[in-house]
């Protein structure tokens, strides 16, 4: 897309944005086609004048403002086809009874110059894909063989006057690079009043986002994405500690395995409740009984706790069972 020529909208100069974008390159100036105007104009005062300079269709047509172009940059299918006369180009009316006869295919054509309301565009092929040129557009607009038709129909019924390029255009960067190569568009361009009218939004939200920071900086009082935020960071930091103590329960553990006695001192019991908790889903905190069976060499711990949590039957919890559960 970076090697396509597209100018984008100044002022009225749509015709000559229009011509730039077909020819891709800067060709045309607001001064070449101002001169093309007015030549244009002094060979109709010339007709006119035929007629003798006293008459009275001759004094009107001195005093009516030029048909060819206007303060504001305007200028007029007339002027654009002697533009384009100059490259050896010819104009033809695609909407013409006499053209849809001909039934060709607009895909085989090479460019077409589109037309409504004193604005004017170009829809032009570059390699093997077709593409919107129109200068009101952020940039080239992608257009697909099997949509080409029935886009051109749509601007047909919006009122648009469609103009078939007939000759060989120059040859451009973009064209040639784009036989080789095919190009997809992930995002078509906007037109660059909704892309300001976006931007402008965007500065209003960011402004008004920082007045209402400012007027809670300091008084204790949070949104609802601010509050929700709190309570996940509040969550997560226990999750933390959770994690922590578990850590700490195995790490006892392992000991306990290495050397049975220590068991009793470092089985905290605070630690138990955990793994009850995660074992059993219990909330209750439960009471610790601890005896000692077999030979005082080879002595087991053994810890029962009862249960009842949401009306789960008493069981007994036994030290060999915790440590293969944390295991």
């Amino acid at each position: 897309m970076e090697s396509i020529f597209h100018e984008k909208q100044e002022g009225s100069l749509c015709a000559q944005h229009c011509l730039n974008n077909l020819l891709q390159g800067e060709y045309f100036s607001p001064v070449e086609l101002s001169s093309i105007a007015h030549q244009l104009d002094e060979e109709e005062r010339m007709r006119m004048a035929e007629g003798g300079v006293t008459s009275e269709d001759y004094r009107t047509f001195l005093q009516q403002p030029s048909g060819n172009m206007d303060d504001s940059g305007f200028f007029s299918i007339q002027v654009i086809s002697n533009a384009l006369k100059v490259w050896g180009l010819e104009l033809i009316l695609f909407n013409s009874p006499e053209y849809q006869r001909l039934r060709i295919d607009p895909i085989n054509e090479r460019s077409f110059i589109c037309n409504y309301k004193e604005h004017w565009f170009t829809v032009r092929k570059l390699g093997k894909q077709w593409f919107n040129l129109n200068s009101l557009l952020t940039g080239p607009e992608l257009i697909s063989d099997t949509y080409l038709a029935l886009f051109l129909a749509q601007l047909q019924q919006e009122g648009y006057s469609i103009f078939v390029v007939k000759g060989d255009l120059p040859d451009c960067e973009a064209d040639q690079l784009l036989q080789m190569i095919r190009v997809q568009q992930m995002h078509r361009p906007k037109l660059i009043g909704e892309e300001l009218a976006q931007l402008k939004e965007q500065r209003v939200q960011k402004t008004d986002l920082e007045r209402v920071l400012e007027a809670n900086d300091g008084s204790g009082m949070l949104d609802e994405d601010e509050e929700d935020l709190q309570r996940a960071l509040a969550l997560s930091r226990q999750e933390i500690d959770m994690e922590d103590e578990e850590a700490d329960l195995r790490r006892a553990i392992q000991l306990s395995m290495q050397v049975p006695e220590m068991c009793p001192k470092i089985f905290h019991r605070h630690q138990v409740h955990i793994l009850l908790q995660k074992s059993y889903g219990r909330e209750e905190k439960p009471t610790l009984k601890s005896k000692v069976v077999g030979s005082s060499s080879s002595s087991i711990h053994q810890h029962s706790f009862p249960t009842h949590a949401r009306g789960q039957p008493q069981v007994q919890v036994h030290w060999a069972a915790i440590q293969q559960e944390m295991l």
